[in-house]
């Protein structure tokens, strides 16, 4: 199976700029059931993912636009083309601009 993450960040951004939420989510790979797994995710400018904790060791590849990956007081900044660590422990994701990022997780058993 090949997908267009293009053509995929794509629709989901203009999703995400219409949904009362401000964001928009696609799984192609993995989920329920699987240790990998890879979201696209897509925020508009200003929108966030609130704290949460991640279920494994997970990264965040931006692919499009500008975010800032908060945990406590420590913030790292990614733009297009940046693969960030997703640190272990409770963290948030924020929006600068139109975005659009591939998180990948593999749960740990």
């Amino acid at each position: 199976m090949t997908e267009s993450l293009t053509a995929l960040a794509n629709r989901l951004l203009d999703e995400a700029r219409l949904a009362d939420s401000g964001r928009a989510a696609h799984t192609p790979v993995g989920g329920s059931g699987h240790v990998l797994r890879q979201t696209v995710i897509a925020l508009r400018s200003g929108e966030e993912l609130g704290e949460h904790s991640s279920p494994g060791e997970a990264t965040v590849l931006v692919l499009r636009g500008a975010v800032e990956l908060c945990s406590g007081p420590d913030v790292e900044s990614g733009t297009e083309g940046d693969l960030m660590v997703v640190p272990p422990c409770a963290h948030s994701l924020r929006a600068n601009q139109d975005s659009v990022v591939l998180l990948t997780v593999v749960k740990l058993k």
